[in-house]
């Protein structure tokens, strides 16, 4: 069992990154990573962990990738990496993004490759401005699409990742359905989506003419936000709306995407279709890619208006590649998995919900479910110092968990993961609810 103080080289590391790097975002326990093997995380003493990470949904695959995919990858950098893709040719993003469009509906016909997630959503932005010559986009509030400058103003799930970087795009924010918490007040199903009544009501009649929006970025599931499970009825009136107004839809799938919820494309779940999807994370098999797919019948763009130094590069597309094959290989006992084990945690972490006061909500799709802490069930009040309590917890007796939005765990093991580790990472949540549970003084009084 990892002990609950770190070591004086644990220590060492941490104090160094401190006086060598800018800040960025921490977690609230020091994990310093060795090495991964399938359900396992290892820290630079040899330490094990349980891991519900897939260190930022990227190895949705067993942490480290399967051996196929490390394989490509070291095939590939043997012979040449970079390739400078955007001024040359090379076989090898040609043939990931023929493969790739197999994955998507009928009708998708064009890839861009780039670096990130931000990268991908800042294609989808400037793309989507290009196709439809209208300057205004949509954006959801508690969204996160990345952190660059473009990206980030769509952005708008954190008042610290914005301020001091304005002004920004022309980006307009309206309400999500974040249903335990509903902007309105109101509640499901009784609400009559006034969320996508106010978008069309207020937004689109009082403060932008629908003729000059271009696009909707939306999240199937919100990932940074608080891993948000919307209705289907919401992201089909989205859909409704971008249809009507001539106005296209960008799923972003960075985080939702490659098989995390049971489909390859998160948006699949709702029954509606995307005019663009920005992909990332799982995709490269734990190298860095970006991916941004449009709809063919937008067409292409003018040479020049859009490239990259390092997109496609050759190693990330041989990671790229070689996922992807497994991914298709897999792809049935992959839906089993995300089904199978996502009901498996979802039952666990309902029953949770029952016992203790400081479980508010549990939701989620497939293996991408967000557990949101609160003070007490009545109140509803964010258990900001709950949430940190847990984690730290959690890390202690062996499991590495990861935050989103305000106080909400998310629960995103590699598919992967067997059951028996599966099982034990969710006592160790458990008995870490439990204690702080008892902690709380309002909880259970």
């Amino acid at each position: 069992m990892p002990s609950s103080e770190p070591s004086k080289k644990v220590r060492s590391i941490i104090e160094r990154d401190r006086k060598a790097l800018l800040k960025t975002t921490r977690l609230p326990y020091p994990f310093v990573v060795s090495h991964g093997d399938g359900d396992f995380a290892y820290d630079i003493d040899g330490k094990r962990y349980i891991d519900f990470t897939s260190f930022i949904a990227v190895y949705n695959f067993g942490v480290g990738s399967p051996a196929s995919v490390r394989k490509a990858i070291s095939r590939q950098a043997e012979k040449i990496m970079h390739a400078a893709f955007y001024d040359f040719h090379a076989e090898e993003p040609v043939e990931y993004a023929e493969k790739l469009l197999t994955m998507f509906p009928k009708g998708f016909g064009r890839v861009f490759f780039s670096n990130s997630g931000t990268e991908a959503n800042e294609a989808a932005l400037k793309l989507s401005k290009l196709f439809t010559k209208r300057q205004y986009t949509l954006a959801f509030y508690s969204s996160f699409h990345g952190r660059t400058l473009g990206s980030l103003s769509l952005t708008a799930s954190r008042t610290r990742q914005r301020e001091h970087f304005g002004p920004f795009n022309s980006v307009v924010h309206v309400p999500y359905a974040y249903c335990y918490r509903c902007p309105f007040g109101k509640e499901y199903p009784s609400c009559g989506m006034a969320c996508v009544d106010y978008i069309k009501k207020q937004v689109l009649t009082e403060e932008l003419s629908p003729k000059e929006v271009g696009a909707i970025f939306i999240e199937p599931i919100q990932g940074e936000g608080g891993y948000v499970v919307p209705p289907k009825e919401f992201v089909k009136g989205i859909r409704e709306i971008a249809t009507d107004n001539g106005m296209l839809l960008v799923s972003d799938e960075v985080q939702a995407g490659y098989m995390r919820t049971g489909k390859f494309l998160a948006l699949d779940n709702f029954g509606v279709e995307a005019d663009i999807y920005t992909m990332a994370k799982a995709a490269g098999g734990g190298l860095p890619i970006g991916i941004t797919v449009v709809r063919h019948s937008l067409g292409d763009i003018p040479e020049g208006a859009h490239s990259n130094t390092f997109g496609a590069n050759l190693a990330s597309i041989a990671g790229a590649n070689a996922t992807l094959d497994y991914v298709k290989k897999n792809m049935p006992t992959l839906r089993e998995y995300s089904s199978g084990k996502g009901k498996l945690i979802m039952k666990r972490l309902n029953e949770m919900k029952e016992r203790y006061e400081i479980v508010g909500d549990v939701r989620g799709i497939g293996m991408m479910i967000g557990v949101e802490i609160v003070t007490d069930k009545s109140s509803k009040d964010p258990g900001v110092r709950q949430h940190e309590e847990i984690l730290k917890l959690c890390f202690e007796k062996g499991l590495l968990l990861m935050p989103a939005g305000t106080s909400t765990l998310r629960i995103i093991p590699p598919l992967t993961i067997s059951k028996q580790s599966l099982e034990k990472g969710l006592d160790i949540l458990e008995d870490a609810v439990k204690t702080v549970n008892s902690r709380t003084p309002r909880a259970g009084a």
